[in-house]
């Protein structure tokens, strides 16, 4: 009933698109209507980028890289980090001036930014001009949001609304021509004291594994050559699938992708310790084609801290799932994130976090200092290191993880890899590709080799990348 229930609302959503299209197009005197999406955030933002950009696409919009030609301006925030959520702010403000000189134009504000009660009153009392303020949940609807401000110039705001069923079906336009990413679940039950996700994104939801492989395939078979699969903690899937679906758990749905003919990679992200099974290393192990590659966030390398921030794993846990994947993948990679500064986190301990590194080797860190972010546990702890000391221990880790790298990547020098070329770098002009290991290595090249696969030579290794020389194209 449920699932019935989700196809009627996107099938009237689909409706009132036509009806929001022909509106914005009499509003632009029957020019095609233009709209600006900029995406802010973690690859599941962007994933929820793409599926506004088709919402719109079939509502008979084009699309522009400068917000100042827009009929439509969306932006589909973040809320992870205080600095960043200041900056949308920053920038949703400025927009004040374009509508100055465009009244007709239409701002949106979106994502999970939204998803906070204080920041959804700050965006309705202090930021009239913004039409459409909705949340995660709510993507579905902008057809009708879009059509309520075009048809009555009525704001809209719209909250809420995770307990619902999984839609499938809602249309995807996608940033890149050859690297897809695909949901595979939504939500976090992790609750970890530092993190605002479970309470803006909701509880974790799983999809039907037959849509995935679906889609997973519908991809494939229209030449996409690296397909990454998405979840606050991907690999906890399993959990909530829809009635009437099979249950598996994510190794087996990784199992079953690799199954699928063609010549393409599958990556996933982001994976949780507490989760990654050693069953998931034996997979990846006997995989045609997920590479030896996993983002393993760590956070802290102090059980203390850890326990603080509710990981539910403590150092020496972490480390064995290392050994145990290099035990059966020799050739593994790894990267990480880190947070420094966590209330209460001492000198000594921090220097746990350093060891760690060392001693696992990272490929690339993704590193913080702390945030405080207004309802999680950690805010209200006390915090009795500065900024201006923890920006020292930053700093520090900087310069110890650049040393790791720096190390790998010289290791690398003299190997030949097979690369999938992404795009050209603008500022050294070199084509720039990743390795199965995630490592980006750039190259002399033609742009007609951008979408595909090579082999490269790499030629010197730089702290965090490599150059290369082409051997051959595939």
């Amino acid at each position: 009933m449920e699932k019935e229930l989700a196809q009627q609302e996107l099938a009237r959503q689909e409706a009132l698109s036509t009806e929001a299209g022909k509106l914005a197009r009499l509003r632009t005197n029957g020019r095609q209507p233009i709209a600006f999406v900029r995406t802010y955030g973690c690859q599941q933002n962007v994933a929820d980028g793409e599926k506004i950009k088709g919402l719109l696409k079939r509502m008979g919009f084009a699309f522009t890289q400068t917000a100042e030609d827009a009929d439509f301006i969306l932006f589909n925030t973040c809320a992870v980090r205080e600095h960043a959520q200041e900056r949308v702010f920053g920038n949703v403000g400025a927009l004040k001036n374009i509508k100055r000189r465009n009244p007709s134009l239409i701002i949106a504000v979106c994502g999970c930014m939204t998803e906070q009660e204080q920041v959804a009153e700050r965006l309705k009392k202090n930021f009239p001009f913004v039409d459409i303020v909705f949340g995660t949940h709510m993507i579905h609807r902008l057809p009708e949001m879009l059509y309520k401000v075009l048809k009555d110039s009525e704001r809209v705001v719209l909250r809420g609304g995770e307990e619902g069923e999984i839609l499938e079906g809602i249309p995807v336009l996608r940033d890149k021509t050859s690297r897809a990413w695909v949901t595979a679940m939504y939500g976090c039950d992790n609750f970890c004291s530092y993190c605002i996700v479970p309470y803006v994104r909701g509880r974790e939801k799983s999809r039907d594994p037959s849509e995935i492989l679906r889609e997973v395939g519908s991809l494939v078979e229209e030449g996409y050559r690296e397909i990454t699969l998405l979840g606050q903690n991907v690999n906890s899937y399993g959990k909530n699938l829809p009635a009437g679906s099979e249950k598996i758990n994510f190794a087996e749905l990784l199992r079953r992708i690799d199954r699928l003919e063609g010549d393409f990679r599958i990556r996933f992200m982001t994976s949780h310790p507490k989760d990654a099974s050693e069953e998931l290393f034996e997979v990846m192990a006997g995989s045609r084609h997920i590479p030896h590659y996993i983002h393993l966030p760590f956070q802290s390398g102090n059980d203390r801290v850890l326990s603080e921030m509710n990981r539910r794993y403590n150092r020496e846990q972490y480390l064995a799932l290392i050994r145990k994947a290099r035990e059966l993948m020799p050739d593994i990679s790894f990267t990480s994130d880190v947070i420094v500064g966590f209330p209460g986190e001492s000198y000594e301990e921090f220097q746990d976090t350093l060891s760690l590194i060392r001693e696992v080797g990272f490929t690339n860190l993704f590193t913080f200092i702390f945030s405080p972010r207004e309802g999680t546990r950690a805010a209200k702890m006390e915090d009795p290191v500065s900024h201006e000391e923890k920006t020292k221990w930053f700093a520090e880790l900087l310069k110890v993880q650049e040393s790791c790298a720096a190390q790998i990547c010289r290791k690398m020098v003299g190997n030949t890899y097979r690369v999938l070329i992404e795009d050209r770098n603008e500022k050294s002009g070199l084509l720039s590709g990743r390795t199965e290991s995630s490592h980006i290595i750039e190259f002399p090249g033609e742009d007609s080799l951008i979408g595909r696969f090579a082999r490269v030579k790499a030629t010197e290794g730089k702290s965090f990348l490599l150059r290369g020389e082409l051997q051959k194209a595939e």
